[in-house]
């Protein structure tokens, strides 16, 4: 139980590394004005999504063994409000800080702490409960982040995966090993 548990640990920091880098690159296109454009009144921005995960990774992975992961001080509503003088550097500064509580949460875990029981707004979730709703959480924000950030570079955007019309030319330029273990 110890070794599966200890791979579910590096698998859901793979994972949350993984989130954390499309965004990142998604992010990383876009110019300033863009991070804060929505497509109507009801959409959020990049930046809403950005201070709305960071506000989550606050308050979930703060003391995350041992109190609620929904703080009595996290003002989530607020988390959906952005003030005219915020900036590309203040929403990274509210990133980096949300990803290194994951971050360091995740390296403060052993697999003994696998099936331990966390609270989310006074629910009992084992940590693996808890790190999957937030994986889905991360990744279901992440793909907000790049849908928004590709339709707004349009024409310019630099894709994040396999390009378009690509997908042959990338399975040409596998390794033989990845193809030999295609064919088992």
């Amino acid at each position: 139980m110890t070794e599966i548990a200890s791979h579910y640990l590096q698998e859901s920091v793979r994972l949350m590394r993984a989130q954390k880098s499309l965004a990142d690159r998604a992010m990383a296109q876009l110019n300033e004005k863009e991070l804060f454009v929505t497509l109507d009144s009801e959409a959020n921005s990049v930046a809403v999504i950005v201070k709305h995960m960071a506000g989550n990774m606050k308050s979930r992975f703060t003391d995350f063994l041992t109190t609620d992961g929904e703080k009595p001080d996290r003002q989530r509503d607020t988390e959906f409000e952005i003030a005219p003088e915020t900036m590309r550097s203040d929403l990274m500064t509210w990133w980096e800080d949300g990803w290194e509580r994951v971050f360091a949460s995740f390296q403060a875990l052993t697999p003994a702490d696998v099936m331990r029981t966390v609270q989310i707004r006074g629910e009992p979730h084992t940590v693996m409960q808890a790190i999957n709703r937030q994986v889905a959480h991360y990744a279901y924000h992440t793909g907000q982040i790049v849908f928004l950030a590709k339709h707004l570079r349009s024409k310019d955007w630099k894709t994040l995966s396999i390009a378009r019309g690509q997908s042959e030319n990338f399975k040409k330029a596998l390794p033989e090993s990845y193809e030999r273990g295609l064919a088992k």
